[in-house]
């Protein structure tokens, strides 16, 4: 066994990669207090091929030394916008036709391992803030809420390692 060289990977260029088709899932980042989180999200977006990267409220955003030093240039190459208000993207979204998924541990909740997308074209998901999770208002606006089942002392997993968890599996189910 050994370790494939960057050739041997055979990854797109930049300006092929702006140009391939992308999963129809957008990714909002509801007030995210860690720049470096917001890289490493960056990162497992363009990993996974996915359409864009939405930042609000208080959430750092590129150009961003933090940002800059997890995401290793995937800022040039995952579609980002931000917009102030999380409670106007989310609105705008379901008008879009999105199906807005919040990651969040709530009263009705379904697991991450018995979620089953549905054929919904386009998935909005929101991720929240690493100490108060989603904000409040917008849980009404939720067409379901996700959590991760855990079976350790803490009640959360690092909001950029739930990203990569989540987004991996409803990627994989869309690709199906």
């Amino acid at each position: 066994m050994r370790k494939l060289t960057l050739n041997e990977l055979g990854r797109q260029s930049l300006s092929d990669y702006k140009q391939a088709e992308k999963l129809s899932i957008t990714v909002v980042l509801d007030n995210i207090r860690s720049a470096m989180n917001v890289g490493s999200i960056f990162r497992t977006m363009d990993g996974l091929g996915l359409e864009r990267l939405i930042l609000t409220g208080i959430t750092a955003r590129p150009p961003h030394k933090e940002i800059n030093k997890t995401a290793i240039g995937a800022t040039d190459s995952v579609d980002w916008e931000y917009i102030d208000s999380v409670e106007e993207c989310v609105r705008h979204l379901k008008q879009e036709g999105y199906t807005i998924l919040g990651i969040e541990q709530t009263d009705a909740s379904i697991g991450l391992d018995t979620y089953e997308t549905s054929a919904d074209p386009k998935i909005a998901v929101v991720m929240g803030n690493e100490v108060k999770g989603l904000s409040d208002s917008i849980l009404p606006l939720l067409d379901k809420a996700i959590e991760i089942p855990q079976y350790g002392t803490k009640h959360s997993f690092n909001v950029a390692v739930c990203a990569g968890m989540v987004l991996w599996e409803l990627s994989k189910q869309l690709r199906r």
